[in-house]
Protein backbone atom coordinates (compact mmCIF):
# COMPACT_ATOMS: atom_id res chain seq x y z
CA UNK A 1 0.00 0.00 0.00
CA UNK A 2 2.86 2.34 0.81
CA UNK A 3 4.35 1.89 -2.68
CA UNK A 4 0.98 2.68 -4.30
CA UNK A 5 0.72 5.93 -2.34
CA UNK A 6 4.26 6.89 -3.31
CA UNK A 7 3.70 5.97 -6.96
CA UNK A 8 0.48 7.96 -7.01
CA UNK A 9 2.24 10.97 -5.51
CA UNK A 10 4.96 10.87 -8.17
CA UNK A 11 2.39 10.39 -10.95
CA UNK A 12 0.28 13.29 -9.68
CA UNK A 13 3.37 15.49 -9.38
CA UNK A 14 4.32 14.52 -12.94
CA UNK A 15 0.90 15.60 -14.15
CA UNK A 16 1.68 19.13 -13.00
CA UNK A 17 5.42 19.32 -13.62
CA UNK A 18 7.98 16.74 -14.65
CA UNK A 19 10.73 18.66 -12.86
CA UNK A 20 8.85 18.33 -9.56
CA UNK A 21 7.97 14.65 -9.86
CA UNK A 22 11.53 13.34 -9.94
CA UNK A 23 12.71 14.95 -6.68
CA UNK A 24 9.41 13.90 -5.05
CA UNK A 25 10.14 10.30 -6.03
CA UNK A 26 13.61 10.46 -4.54
CA UNK A 27 12.33 12.08 -1.36
CA UNK A 28 9.81 9.24 -1.07
CA UNK A 29 12.68 6.78 -1.60
CA UNK A 30 11.25 5.02 -4.64
CA UNK A 31 13.67 3.13 -6.92
CA UNK A 32 14.90 5.34 -9.81
CA UNK A 33 13.28 3.14 -12.47
CA UNK A 34 9.87 3.56 -10.86
CA UNK A 35 10.44 7.29 -10.46
CA UNK A 36 11.17 7.62 -14.16
CA UNK A 37 8.16 5.53 -15.14
CA UNK A 38 5.62 7.20 -12.85
CA UNK A 39 6.82 10.74 -13.54
CA UNK A 40 6.62 10.08 -17.30
CA UNK A 41 3.15 8.53 -16.97
CA UNK A 42 1.90 11.58 -15.09
CA UNK A 43 3.31 14.00 -17.66
CA UNK A 44 1.92 11.95 -20.56
CA UNK A 45 -1.53 11.90 -18.94
CA UNK A 46 -1.58 15.67 -18.55
CA UNK A 47 -0.23 16.29 -22.06
CA UNK A 48 -2.82 13.87 -23.47
CA UNK A 49 -5.63 15.57 -21.61
CA UNK A 50 -4.60 18.95 -22.99
CA UNK A 51 -4.10 17.61 -26.51
CA UNK A 52 -7.34 15.70 -26.82
CA UNK A 53 -9.53 18.20 -24.96
CA UNK A 54 -7.71 21.12 -26.50
CA UNK A 55 -9.67 21.36 -29.73
CA UNK A 56 -12.20 23.72 -28.20
CA UNK A 57 -9.45 25.54 -26.36
CA UNK A 58 -7.45 26.12 -29.54
CA UNK A 59 -9.22 29.28 -30.72
CA UNK A 60 -8.94 30.94 -27.33
CA UNK A 61 -5.22 30.13 -27.12
CA UNK A 62 -4.58 31.27 -30.68
CA UNK A 63 -6.02 34.70 -29.93
CA UNK A 64 -4.04 34.96 -26.72
CA UNK A 65 -0.71 33.74 -28.16
CA UNK A 66 -0.98 35.95 -31.25
CA UNK A 67 -1.65 39.02 -29.13
CA UNK A 68 1.37 38.38 -26.94
CA UNK A 69 4.12 37.23 -29.24
CA UNK A 70 3.67 37.83 -32.96
CA UNK A 71 5.84 34.77 -33.66
CA UNK A 72 8.57 35.59 -31.18
CA UNK A 73 10.04 33.63 -28.33
CA UNK A 74 11.76 30.30 -27.94
CA UNK A 75 8.75 28.05 -28.67
CA UNK A 76 7.96 29.94 -31.90
CA UNK A 77 11.59 29.56 -32.99
CA UNK A 78 11.53 25.83 -32.22
CA UNK A 79 8.20 25.49 -34.04
CA UNK A 80 9.43 27.33 -37.13
CA UNK A 81 12.66 25.37 -37.30
CA UNK A 82 11.72 21.87 -36.10
CA UNK A 83 7.91 21.63 -36.17
CA UNK A 84 5.99 19.12 -34.08
CA UNK A 85 9.05 16.94 -33.47
CA UNK A 86 11.09 19.79 -31.99
CA UNK A 87 8.18 21.07 -29.94
CA UNK A 88 7.47 17.60 -28.56
CA UNK A 89 11.08 16.97 -27.64
CA UNK A 90 11.85 20.41 -26.19
CA UNK A 91 8.66 21.47 -24.43
CA UNK A 92 8.70 18.93 -21.56
CA UNK A 93 11.97 20.50 -20.47
CA UNK A 94 11.38 24.15 -21.41
CA UNK A 95 7.72 24.76 -20.60
CA UNK A 96 6.39 21.57 -19.05
CA UNK A 97 4.23 18.98 -20.77
CA UNK A 98 0.77 20.55 -20.30
CA UNK A 99 1.82 23.99 -21.49
CA UNK A 100 3.85 22.52 -24.35
CA UNK A 101 0.82 20.52 -25.44
CA UNK A 102 -1.34 23.64 -25.27
CA UNK A 103 1.19 25.54 -27.37
CA UNK A 104 1.24 22.71 -29.92
CA UNK A 105 -2.55 22.72 -30.13
CA UNK A 106 -2.59 26.50 -30.48
CA UNK A 107 -0.08 26.26 -33.32
CA UNK A 108 -2.32 23.80 -35.15
CA UNK A 109 -0.24 20.65 -34.67
CA UNK A 110 -1.99 17.38 -35.60
CA UNK A 111 -3.15 15.79 -32.34
CA UNK A 112 -1.83 12.26 -32.93
CA UNK A 113 1.57 13.46 -34.08
CA UNK A 114 1.78 15.94 -31.20
CA UNK A 115 0.84 13.24 -28.67
CA UNK A 116 3.47 10.89 -30.09
CA UNK A 117 6.31 13.41 -29.97
CA UNK A 118 5.27 14.85 -26.61
CA UNK A 119 5.33 11.30 -25.20
CA UNK A 120 8.76 10.63 -26.70
CA UNK A 121 10.08 13.91 -25.27
CA UNK A 122 8.59 13.20 -21.86
CA UNK A 123 10.09 9.71 -21.75
CA UNK A 124 13.52 10.96 -22.82
CA UNK A 125 13.60 13.84 -20.33
CA UNK A 126 12.22 11.80 -17.43
CA UNK A 127 14.87 9.12 -18.06
CA UNK A 128 17.68 11.68 -18.33
CA UNK A 129 16.60 13.72 -15.31
CA UNK A 130 16.01 10.63 -13.17
CA UNK A 131 19.39 9.17 -14.14
CA UNK A 132 21.07 12.50 -13.45
CA UNK A 133 19.60 12.75 -9.99
CA UNK A 134 20.30 9.08 -9.23
CA UNK A 135 23.94 9.33 -10.28
CA UNK A 136 24.28 12.64 -8.47
CA UNK A 137 23.01 11.06 -5.27
CA UNK A 138 25.38 8.13 -5.71
CA UNK A 139 28.28 10.58 -5.64
CA UNK A 140 27.30 11.58 -2.11
CA UNK A 141 26.39 8.12 -0.86
CA UNK A 142 29.43 6.11 -1.98
CA UNK A 143 32.43 6.72 0.28
CA UNK A 144 35.69 7.65 -1.40
CA UNK A 145 38.37 4.99 -1.43
CA UNK A 146 42.04 5.90 -1.06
Amino acid sequence: MDVLWKAGSVTLSGMFELWAAIPVGFMLQLPPVLIGIFSAVGAIISAGAVIFVGGSLRNWLLKRVEKRSKRQGRMWQIWDKYGVVGLGLASPLLTGAPLGAAIGISLGAPTKKLMLWMSVGIIIWSALLTAGVAFGLLQFMVPETK
